[in-house]
Order: C-alpha cells, then structure tokens, then sequence
C-alpha cells in the first residue's frame, strides 16, 4: 500500500487485492450505487494526438525509489506509473492480466517440490539508456528487497523474502523464480521494476533516485524538475516500443492540497485528486467545464497510533483512547456532502464492498468513553484538573497533520474534543506537506496523525509490511504504528503461503482480529476517489482498481 497526504500513502506497488473488485453497496444497507472506476473510457481513436495535461499533486516528493521506505507514496505512484516497467496490470474488478509491453508470458511452472515461475520477458523492453530489460533486473530487486540485508531501507520484503533464487533461464529474456515458501500473490512482485544499477547497493538504493529520476522505460520520460515551479515535467518517449502516448507532455505541479482546489477552478490545472473535503468537492464540481469523478477503490482512511511513543507504549492506553474516538461522528464529518455512503471500515484488510470482508472490531471497534476512562485508571492515569497525570507527566499527546489540508485538521478539532472528555489532551501540530511523512510519519516523529492508504488488488501482500513485526524493536519499514506480534506475523504468512482464497481470507480475518486488538492503524472509512476533471479529458480520472494506460490519457477530439 502507499500513503497519500490528503493524505494518502501506498500499499506496496500502488495497487488492490485479488477477487476484491466488485463495488456494490456497502454492508450498512446503503443502496446507492458506486461505480468501480470513473474515468471517461475512450478508445484511442477518439484522442486528441498532442496536447499538454496539467495534472495537480499535492506534494513533491524527494525520493523517488518507490520500492525505498520514503519513496511508497501515493503521489510518486501517479508520476512514475508513466515512467516505469510492471509485469501486471488490474482492471477495474481487479482482475489480473499480462502488461505485454514487458511480459509475454509468467505462470507457476512448478508447485513441488517447490514454487517456481517462469517469466518470458519482452525483448523489445529497453531502459532509457538503451539496455535490455533482463533477468538481471529481476535478480537485483530480489536482492534488494528480501529483507536480509538491513542496510536496504526496503518498504516491504512481503513476498520477495519468500524466494529462495532469481535464475537465468535459456536466455537472458526467461526469468526463473524458485520460491523457498509458496507465495500466492506472486503477481504483485516486481511491479515497479526498478533497473539492477539501483538494487545493486544500499548507496544506490538510497541515493540513486534521491531528488532525480536517473533512467526510465514506459510511454513518457523524465523532462524535468522546477525545485522552484514545483513542477514535474514527462514528455512522450518516441523510442517506446508500445502505442505512441496520445499527449505530448504531462506537467505535474504540487501544491498544498487547500490551493489546487482554486488553481483547478481558474484554469490552470486539468485534474487534481480532490480527496475526502466536501467543500473542495463542490466548488470543483461547479467549475465550468470540469466534472468530479468518482469510484470505490481499495483506499481507506484512518489514524496511525505510534507505539514507539513514551505515551502510547502501553497497549491498555492505546485502546482507551481508540475507544474514546467517536468514528461514526469523524466520518459523517469528512463524507457529508460528497454524495458517498457513511459506513464505517471495521477491517484492515478488505474493503466493505470486497469479497472477504468481516467486522472483526468486537467491542475495540466502539465508541465507549465510559471503558476508555476505566482503562486510563486501571493503567495509572488519574485525572488531575481536566488532564490526566501518571508520575507527574500529563497524558498529553501530538496529532501531527500535513498543512493545507483541511479534513485533517477537522479530524484533529474533533479527536482533541472527543479524548478531552476523558482526560486526554490532544495538540494538533501541522507540518509542511512534502516534510509529512518523511520527517514525521516515517521516522516516528507524532503520537497519532492521519492519512490514507491506497490499496492494490492484492489485500494481504501489499498491506503486510504495515502491520509486520520489527525483528530487532528498530527497523519497522513501513510499520508506521511500530507494534507487532509474532502471531500476526504468523497469520498473514499463512494467507499469503496459501494458494486457496479461502483459506487465504480466513487466515487475513484471524490477523486482522489480532490487529484491533494491539491498536496500530485505527481504521475510519473507504475513502471515496473524488477526482475533478476537465470534461474533455480521456481515460484517466478516478481509477478504482484499474491500471491507467497512460499512453491512452489526452483529450477527446
């Protein structure tokens, strides 16, 4: 998964979680219909060739390594996803197939003794710099990314520690992948494929990318940063062997969150992401020209407690103060007015609207401030005045949110009102957008913040690295809540070892259980994909589970 400010960080890869794309009602008996992906489907002929897309992003990342810890961020995805191989691509159900621009052909081959897939790689795959897309690569982001060597500051293992080696096959375009476990989600591996140059060293790995986009291979390359502009320019790549890119040029430019909303309604962008803000959804939608589209996707908002914190070390704390979060009233909050069903999330794992699903919350999942001031006594917090106070340290705790953004801020007024009431005091902290994850959420530095991630089709892979347990209490990777258990640990391996979905939702639903009880990521709601558009604008938009076709994206004739 990836996190996104407005806040949103990615599952691993940027993607979803198999048999889980259908979007009908949710499960609170709201009948009305959401749409599995929005984004003004057109074939190709119905393109404009040329033209320039001013696409709005709200923040400006520095590491764009997406397979580092500080590079698994929504907004990297939405760039590079242009610029980078995959070996798979989801339609709109999350149904899986093929991306034949890099892979002819990848299946099991083997499942005993052990699992091993093979991959045919397209031959006519080249880097920007003119090498062949290998069985070289491949190896390389194995060795990278399977955990063993903690000098790679990885944001997940999740699959690749499950391999025992990357061969050769009969020649350098056949890649022989021999797994040590079975791992059933072998088709979210190596998506995105970053060249070997990068996955050689921990120096590499960290730095290669740092502020630069060295080499590229899909339909646009990279044009350019203005540090100053805050602009991120693509231009179409003439030496892509796939179908010419129908646009020019893609100009990203990043902004804080509150100001793309203006800058898209005067014109000067074509499509933002408008996030969970009713007012910025309205005055979208009543920009001449321009439409709001929208889907349910694997996207779901929530707040991370930090259980590395002084304050929050203790689990019994850590469920008090869940408990004394009204959820129901945080997302009425945040949903009013975007034409979206209020329904609470009550899983980690699977959307209410996907196969799988199950309230595994029990009674942690309620809102009960009566327990929350019950646990704070039984923990040795005792109200002193309006603040509770243990060994004279007051329980007074951060909420760190990303400026500009206003739903953020909204959750953090009520939250701070909620856990007054049972004598918690709760500051809001806001820091600069492109510092928000990488200077506080990363590195651990808030007691509870919020975001959203965004999900792939693939459920337990892509969203193990942010509920794994740390092997030495130090390198949480994309552990943001730094709590774990062998237990938990435990279940996701046997949902992701299993090739039977059953018994791989079963096995996720038993984690997932776990979880709520050790309160790391607290989750709200599916996060409605609120897109605003130029009307003219083709095949892009608010994207479900569905892969864009960035060469597909221009502007209808």
């Amino acid at each position: 998964m990836a996190a996104a400010v407005a806040g949103s960080l990615c599952l691993a890869g940027c993607g979803g979680g198999s048999g889980g794309g259908s979007a009908g009602p949710p499960s609170d008996g709201d009948e009305r219909t959401i749409k599995a992906f929005d984004i003004n489907e057109r074939p190709r002929e119905q393109v404009k060739d040329g033209g320039t897309l001013r696409w709005g992003i709200n923040e400006f990342p520095s590491q764009w390594n997406r397979n580092h810890v500080d590079g698994n961020l929504a907004v990297a995805a939405v760039v590079t996803n242009a610029l980078l191989p995959t070996p798979f691509v989801s339609d709109e159900k999350a149904e899986i197939s093929l991306n034949r621009a890099y892979v002819l052909d990848a299946e099991v081959t083997e499942q005993r003794p052990k699992q091993v897939v093979t991959y045919q790689l397209n031959p006519k795959a080249r880097w920007s710099d003119g090498r062949p897309i290998t069985w070289v690569d491949y190896q390389a982001q194995w060795h990278a990314l399977n955990g063993r060597d903690p000098a790679f500051h990885i944001a997940s293992s999740t699959g690749y520690k499950d391999i025992e080696k990357v061969a050769r096959g009969e020649d350098d375009y056949e890649v022989v992948v021999t797994f040590d476990k079975p791992f059933g989600d072998w088709q979210s591996l190596f998506g995105p494929l970053m060249p070997a140059s990068t996955n050689r060293t921990p120096a590499a790995f960290d730095n290669a990318w740092l502020n630069k986009i060295p080499v590229t291979a899909g339909p646009f390359k990279f044009g350019g940063f203005d540090q100053t502009a805050k602009t991120i320019t693509l231009v179409r790549d003439d030496s892509w062997w796939g179908q010419r890119a129908k646009l020019d040029k893609i100009i990203y430019r990043a902004s804080e969150q509150d100001s793309l909303v203006g800058a898209f309604s005067n014109g000067e962008l074509d499509i933002i992401d408008v996030g969970p803000s009713a007012p910025d959804y309205a005055r979208a939608k009543g920009t001449p020209g321009a439409e709001v589209r929208q889907a349910a996707g694997p996207d779901f908002r929530h707040f991370t407690f930090n259980g590395s914190s002084e304050l929050l070390k203790d689990r019994n704390v850590r469920q008090a103060i869940q408990l004394g979060i009204n959820r129901q009233a945080i997302a009425q909050s945040d949903l009013q007015g975007l034409d979206w069903p209020i329904a609470l999330l009550n899983n980690h794992f699977f959307m209410n609207t996907q196969e799988g699903y199950q309230d595994n919350a029990g009674k942690l999942g309620v809102y009960d401030p009566d327990r929350a001031r019950r646990l704070l006594d039984a923990a040795g917090w005792k109200l002193s005045g309006q603040v509770r106070q243990k060994n004279g340290k007051p329980l007074s705790l951060r909420f760190v949110v990303p400026s500009g953004v206003q739903v953020s801020k909204q959750e953090g007024e009520l939250a701070q009102s909620m856990l007054a009431q049972i004598g918690v005091k709760l500051t809001i902290q806001a820091v600069p957008s492109d510092d928000f994850f990488t200077r506080y959420v990363i590195p651990g530095n808030f007691d509870i913040t919020p975001f959203a991630y965004i999900g792939t089709p693939f459920p337990v892979s892509s969203s193990y690295g942010i509920y794994a347990n740390s092997p030495d209490g130090k390198n949480w990777n994309a552990n943001f809540g730094r709590t774990g258990s062998a237990a938990i640990d435990q279940a996701m391996s046997r949902a992701a070892q299993t090739l039977d979905p059953a018994q791989a939702r079963t096995a996720t639903n038993q984690a997932d259980a776990l979880i709520w009880q050790l309160v790391n990521v607290l989750p709200l709601y599916q996060r409605p994909q609120n897109v605003a558009t130029r009307q003219t604008l083709a095949n892009v938009g608010a994207r479900g589970f569905y892969d864009l076709r960035y060469e597909d994206i221009g502007f209808t004739r």
